[in-house]
């Protein structure tokens, strides 16, 4: 018999590879991963969209085209996401889309933060009620509409008798402090697989670093790593969020200088994974207590080169979020159809640990099939 309370979660992440579509029961207390597809992302489109993340002049037009185009690639990972587990669309309660972003600003006079992939077009073609634009709730609210997945981890990663931190590894790394006792908080730390991934494409024509292997190829250069390690966010108390149009090649090589280009290719990408498995280490190891154990979730669990280096700079052990029973590379998509659940339930989240919103709010808009 299948489970009544059915909710699909949808999300491109910051690497913008392909759309995480999961499909999870709340029939039992800890939600069930019940089926889940990977839909990729064109060549083509990936480009443009990658073309979007770094501010530039008549972007517009191309973003209006972008929201639909996604819109329908997302209402296609869920056509395949039900034929693949046999689903009717009719016994899914609604779908939680996160979108994909482009565009993310939480600092200044006038915060703001930008996903595309319509919601109107999801829910036109899948005929299933749509919860989304979940960020700008937050941001309407004095967060910083980022991130949102602790919310998840504090509901189903939490232990009352172990301090915990939640590390993703995406295009950006963040973290989610759970301790035994006390307040949990969550911050973005910086950059992780969308450096390593940009470099990657653009020295071996490859999409990503497969387990880290031209990586291990490279030795650390030191003083890039100083250059990079001074930029002023990592110093910066939570709650802190960014994004790719702060993280990108560009930043990277501004931060270098000559030396940018004098280092090997192979030693830069070994660089960057340092930077990110420091940048990581550095805001777990500044949590007022020592963590116990720390899950890691997202691409970034797939890099042994980096899951290793991590371990080496703590002192408690690093495991896949996958140990304790939540997938790891499904938890933002998992995320997204408790997000929406929690909307058509009407509950308010405090978002304050995490993002330093005022007060609990409903997020989310519903946009009804």
């Amino acid at each position: 018999m299948r489970p009544d309370d059915l909710y699909i979660g949808l999300i491109s992440g910051t690497s913008a590879d392909g759309i995480d579509a999961a499909l999870v029961s709340f029939d039992e207390p800890e939600p069930k991963l019940l089926a889940h597809h990977l839909h990729p992302i064109p060549t083509n489109t990936r480009a443009r969209l990658i073309s979007l993340f770094t501010p530039d002049h008549h972007q517009i037009d191309l973003m209006g085209e972008l929201d639909v185009e996604l819109g329908r690639l997302f209402a296609s990972a869920v056509a395949e996401l039900l034929a693949l587990s046999d689903t009717s669309a009719n016994a899914i309660t609604a779908i939680g889309s996160h979108g994909q972003t482009i565009r993310h600003r939480p600092e200044g006079k006038h915060p703001f933060t930008l996903q595309v992939g319509d919601p109107n077009v999801i829910a036109q073609l899948t005929g299933i009620d749509v919860v989304a634009d979940f960020r700008r709730r937050d941001m309407a609210c004095g967060g910083q509409g980022a991130p949102l997945a602790p919310l998840f981890h504090a509901a189903t990663l939490a232990h009352d008798r172990e301090n915990r931190v939640v590390l993703n590894l995406g295009g950006i790394a963040n973290i989610t402090w759970l301790p035994a006792q006390g307040q949990p908080l969550a911050m973005d730390t910086g950059p992780a697989s969308g450096l390593m991934d940009s470099w990657c494409q653009l020295h071996r024509g490859e999409t990503f670093d497969d387990d880290g292997q031209w990586a291990a190829q490279g030795a650390v250069n030191q003083q890039l790593l100083a250059g990079w390690l001074a930029d002023p966010y990592f110093a910066m108390p939570a709650p802190k969020s960014t994004g790719k149009e702060y993280f990108h090649l560009e930043w990277a090589r501004s931060r270098a200088g000559a030396l940018f280009d004098a280092v090997d290719p192979a030693d830069l990408q070994a660089t960057l994974l340092e930077l990110t498995a420091r940048t990581a280490t550095q805001a777990i190891q500044a949590l007022p207590v020592a963590a116990d154990r720390i899950l890691v979730c997202g691409g970034g669990v797939h890099n042994s080169q980096l899951m290793a280096r991590l371990q080496a700079l703590n002192p408690c052990p690093v495991a896949d979020s996958s140990t304790v029973g939540i997938a790891a590379d499904w938890v933002e998509a998992m995320c997204f159809a408790w997000l929406g659940k929690c909307h058509i339930e009407g509950r308010k989240l405090n978002t304050s640990p995490f993002t330093g919103a005022r007060d609990a709010v409903l997020l989310g808009g519903l946009y009804r099939s």
